[in-house]
């Protein structure tokens, strides 16, 4: 069986105060689009760190800020599939 990546997102207070409960459909639904079911394991955090700048995800040692519910998609497409694609292939 193969490794998946693991992409947490913070469920803490702070980042659901900035929205967190309107990305994650918006997150699932682009996992699925991009067929990463296999490779991509989606987790929920307590606390992430760096409050002021939620919405925070960590996809392995790197942190992703100020993620939103108006930039998920192109966040997703520029910034996060990229270096998902990219951990994968190193396994």
């Amino acid at each position: 069986m193969k490794k998946k990546v693991e992409l947490c997102v913070c469920m803490g207070s702070a980042c659901h105060q900035k929205g967190v409960s309107a990305v994650l459909p918006v997150l699932e639904r682009l996992i699925d689009e991009h067929e990463l079911q296999d490779q991509v394991e989606l987790k929920g955090a307590f606390c992430l760190g760096p409050c002021v700048d939620g919405i925070v995800m960590q996809l392995g040692d790197q942190q992703i800020l100020r993620i939103g519910p108006e930039n998920i998609e192109s966040r997703f497409v520029e910034e996060i599939l990229p270096a998902i694609r990219s951990q994968v292939d190193a396994f």
